[in-house]
Parts: structure tokens; C-alpha cells; sequence
């Protein structure tokens, strides 16, 4: 394999932002590379034209049909626009600015620091808060707390010693804290706390303390019907409560133990033209790169002949790089259109309308090798008019149907999504009945299937769905 080669299989499967990144690096160590935000792209116009051809028309299965679908390189360089913060001048647009995420600690910390404590309350503060987990739960006995308080109070230490009762009324000031929940010790006292620190008129507050206090393990199981009688209410009464219950947070601290977003550049834009679906490249994600025509007209006038090999040198990595970069690009739009051809009714119509599509359908169709079509859709992104998503998104396995065709797993995800959507909640339906349903839609799925996708999709068990209403 050819050093070429390398690179041209090392940057198609590279993402957005990562072959930006080594982009940059490389204009950075080689001189005859520039950033250009309005170089000409007449040739790679060119070549992507003879590509798609002048006929709309494309061979599926022997037959010749009207694909409908636009592939257009545009004028993608010129008329994107610079997306900098602050390039309209405003130094004090402070919306635009990133700021470090505040975590629980940080945020318990800042509160402790304003709340006037004594010595020792402050280190069974400080041992408290750093023995939460990331739910905001409190993990340690208060034996550990008081060990670990004693440690930190040192030659402090008051001579009694810190008394079980002491950690105690500090827990207690602590559970006051924001966010509500955080530092209980179990789920019912988290929803308890919450539920105490409503107005005393919210209804139905007392009953739901009732109910984390006394009777959540029948929650936990949907005794729905020892848990009516047990608290003395009717159906509707009872759903009331649990609205309010389930309108508290079982895991303050999420709230704040957030990780920052990976934000996704899209590789490709498909938009609606008329009745025609277009494909095109994001001019956002394409590296703005070209030769510096200075340096590269100054190769050959080099007398020194050190420095003339290495410029030849580096004008010929910088040649390898554009053409494997522009490979990168045409190699994209041909996967992206392939997929859009396939896919066409997905975009008219959602995911029950989704086709059985593989790598190696794509390959044979666009005729280049599976493992090249594996690199091109790991980690590229498409921006749809319903939303944005990964191509690998688009390639699914195939289930075959009583009429002898054959349907996407995709597709039938989405069709167990919607039944249950729809479905009784007093009665929810079971794998059995799902897998029941589909087979009158004609799609033949056994029942350990249907509890497959239904997982993949993270949709309880039908025992674990049941409600009141």
C-alpha cells in the first residue's frame, strides 16, 4: 500500500471536525499549503458533473425510472459564510462565550461557603458533600462521616469527639440545599425531601408523601391495587398522586453532573427542490486548502540543492493531500447519493417506510469496495428536513414478509414504537401481542425479536408500562 493510498483511507474515515483538525496541522508544517476561503473549484465542478451525468434516469432491477434526485457541487467555497463569534464586532456579546460547567460539588461548595457554620459543622459539611455519588445520594454510613470529619478537624478535634447527632442536623441543613433531593440517603427520602420543600397547599402533597414514605416498594412492583387500597383512594385519585411523585427528580444531581455536548458537523445537506431531493456537500465541513502558488512557483528557482529537495518534497505532499481530499469528497456524495436513491421514501414518508439497505449494496452499486464504504459512513453526518443523522443510520438488516418482500429493521422498530405509543396503559401490550400485530401488518417476527428492538429502543417490559390512565 502506498503512502498515497494511506493517507487517501486515512482521511475518509476521519469526521468533520477531526479532518479539520488535520488540516490545520498540516498547513501549519508545510508551507506549501494556505487556508483559502474563495479558491476555484472549477475542476472538481467538473469532475463531480461527469459523475452524475446529464440523465436523470438510473437502472433499478432493469428498469429504467426517474431517480429525482439533484447531486450539486454549487457554489459551496463562495458562499459560505465565516460562523466566528463576535465577527460582527461586539466584544461584549457574552452569550457567545464558553463557560466551564458548574458540577454538584462546585455547586454544594459555593452554598457551604455562605451558609455560616461552625468549625465542625463545616467538616461534616465538607465530609458529607464528598461522599455523594453523581445522583447527589449520600453514600457513607455516619460512622465513616464522623471518621472522616475527625481527620480533617486534626488537633481541632473538640475533646467529646463529634457525636452521631451533630451529623446528623448538618445532613439535615444540607438536604436544604439546591438542587432539592440531594444528600438523602434513598430514593424515598430524595422524593420526601422534594415533597417537603412544596407549598403545604400543593395538592395532593400530603398524600404522596404518604406514598414515598410508606409505600413506594408497591410503586416499585405496579401493585397498583394493594397500593389503592392501602391509602384509601380511588383511580383517579390515585393517578393524581402519582402525577405529582412523578413530576420530582429521582437523581437531583444529574442536573448538574452533565458532560459538555459533542456537537456533530454535518458532511452532507439533503434539501428539497420542487419534487426532487438534492444532495450536496456542507460547505461548513470542507477544508478551505490550496497550494500557495508563492512558494510552489519558487521550487524551481532554488539554487541551494538542500533546500530545493525539500520543497519539491513538500509541494508533492501538499499535491497528495488535495487529491486525497478531493477523492474524500467525490467518494461522500456518491455514498450519500446512493443512499438517498434507496432511501427516497424514508424522506417522503419516515422511518416505517425505510428499506433494507447493506454496505455491500452500496458497493456493488457505486462499484467500490465494502471496507470503503464502511470508512465513508463512520463518523459523517447527513442534516435532513427530519433531522440529522449518522449514515450508518440509514443501513439495516432486512426481515422478510408474508407477501415475499422484504422489510427494514428500521422500519419495524419504528412501527413497535408507534404501537405502543398508541397502546391501552392499563392494559400495555406485551412482546407476544406485538409480535401478534406485526404479523397482520404481514411481517413475520418472532417474540424474542420484538424484545430485542424493544430494548435496542429502551422501552420497558409491558409490566413495567402499566399505569392508571
Amino acid at each position: 500500500m502506498t503512502p498515497q493510498l494511506q493517507q487517501a483511507i486515512r482521511l475518509l474515515q476521519l469526521s468533520a471536525l477531526d479532518l479539520r483538525q488535520e488540516i490545520q496541522e498540516a498547513v501549519e508544517t508545510n508551507p506549501m499549503l494556505e487556508l483559502d476561503d474563495n479558491q476555484d473549484h472549477d475542476s472538481l465542478d467538473e469532475l463531480l458533473e461527469a459523475e452524475s451525468g446529464d440523465d436523470p434516469e438510473r437502472e433499478v432491477d432493469g428498469q429504467s425510472v426517474d431517480v429525482d434526485i439533484d447531486t450539486e457541487w454549487d457554489d459551496a467555497w463562495e458562499t459560505a459564510t465565516p460562523a466566528t463569534p463576535g465577527a460582527a464586532g461586539d466584544s461584549d456579546d457574552w452569550q457567545t462565550r464558553k463557560v466551564a460547567p458548574t458540577t454538584l460539588l462546585d455547586h454544594l461548595l459555593w452554598q457551604l461557603n455562605l451558609t455560616p457554620m461552625s468549625m465542625v459543622d463545616q467538616a461534616i459539611a465538607y465530609a458529607i458533600i464528598e461522599s455523594l455519588d453523581e445522583r447527589g445520594f449520600l453514600c457513607a454510613d455516619t460512622d465513616e462521616l464522623i471518621d472522616a470529619s475527625s481527620h480533617t478537624l486534626g488537633e481541632d478535634l473538640p475533646d467529646d469527639g463529634i457525636e452521631a447527632d451533630e451529623v446528623e442536623a448538618v445532613l439535615h441543613r444540607l438536604q436544604h440545599f439546591d438542587p432539592p433531593g440531594v444528600c438523602a440517603r434513598d430514593l424515598g427520602e430524595c422524593l420526601s425531601i422534594q415533597l417537603r420543600m412544596l407549598a403545604t397547599d400543593t395538592p395532593w402533597r400530603e398524600q404522596a408523601l404518604q406514598l414515598v414514605n410508606q409505600h413506594l416498594s408497591l410503586v416499585e412492583q405496579r401493585d397498583l391495587a394493594s397500593l389503592k387500597r392501602r391509602m384509601g383512594l380511588s383511580d383517579s385519585e390515585l393517578t393524581e398522586v402519582l402525577s405529582l411523585v412523578r413530576s420530582l427528580s429521582p437523581a437531583p444531581g444529574e442536573s448538574l453532573n452533565q458532560s459538555e455536548p459533542d456537537y456533530v458537523v454535518p458532511d452532507v445537506i439533503i434539501s428539497r427542490r420542487g419534487k426532487r431531493w438534492q444532495v450536496e456537500l456542507n460547505p461548513e465541513s470542507l477544508p478551505r486548502v490550496s497550494l500557495n502558488q508563492t512558494y510552489a512557483g519558487m521550487v524551481n528557482k532554488t539554487r541551494n540543492e538542500a533546500d530545493s529537495t525539500y520543497m519539491k518534497g513538500q509541494l508533492q505532499e501538499a499535491r497528495w493531500l488535495l487529491k486525497s481530499l478531493q477523492s474524500r469528497n467525490e467518494t461522500l456524495l456518491k455514498v450519500a447519493t446512493r443512499i438517498v436513491e434507496v432511501q427516497h421514501d424514508f424522506f417522503e414518508y419516515g422511518e416505517e417506510a425505510m428499506k433494507p439497505l447493506v454496505l455491500a449494496d452500496v458497493a456493488e452499486a457505486i462499484s467500490m469496495h465494502e471496507s470503503t464504504i464502511s470508512r465513508v459512513t463512520s463518523q459523517k453526518y447527513m442534516l435532513t428536513p427530519r433531522g440529522i443523522f449518522e449514515l450508518k443510520y440509514f443501513f439495516s438488516s432486512h426481515v422478510g414478509t408474508d407477501a415475499g418482500g422484504e422489510c427494514s429493521s428500521t422500519a419495524i422498530r419504528a412501527i413497535i414504537k408507534k404501537l405502543v405509543a398508541a397502546e391501552d396503559p392499563r392494559k400495555p401490550l406485551s412482546d407476544n401481542k406485538l409480535s401478534s400485530l406485526l404479523k397482520d401488518q404481514g411481517i413475520q417476527v418472532a417474540r424474542r425479536t420484538v424484545a430485542k428492538y424493544r430494548e435496542a429502543m429502551r422501552i420497558p417490559a409491558s409490566s413495567d408500562r402499566k399505569r392508571l390512565v
